[in-house]
């Protein structure tokens, strides 16, 4: 399945907040589109201790809380360093339980073998989903 140029643009505000925010070393950044077409990119703060982190997404999820707007895709991107390839990452449980208030047909890109841009709708990722045990109808 051929990306649409709006997904490839989530892809790109990502990678070019990475080499903005992190030119050397590693990199991650999130993007999520906006049901308005607005596209929000955000980071994981640098923390002391690691419980503490957040999600790259998280800022992003939050912006969309903040304007009212649904989320409609949502992307997560890495480089090990700034000579590494950039590697898409599928969303954690958390921000899959975060992206759901969206409902199930969010689009989330997602890991795979290839690295190729690849997004799946939200229910995808969740065909045993814990939600299942109240909806009896």
């Amino acid at each position: 399945m051929e990306n649409t140029s709006f997904e490839k643009e989530i892809y790109a505000a990502a990678v070019s907040l990475i080499e903005r925010r992190y030119p050397k070393g590693w990199g991650g950044a999130a993007a999520v589109r906006l049901e308005t077409g607005e596209i929000i990119t955000s980071v994981s703060p640098d923390t002391e201790l690691d419980v503490l982190s957040v999600c790259m997404e998280l800022g992003g999820f939050l912006e969309a809380h903040k304007q009212d707007v649904p989320v409609t895709h949502s992307l997560c991107v890495f480089r090990e360093s700034e000579d590494a390839p950039f590697t898409i990452l599928s969303p954690c449980g958390v921000c899959q339980e975060r992206l759901r208030f969206w409902g199930v047909n969010v689009l989330v890109a997602v890991t795979n073998s290839s690295n190729e841009l690849l997004f799946r709708p939200l229910s995808d990722l969740q065909h045993h989903h814990w939600s299942a045990a109240f909806n009896k109808d």
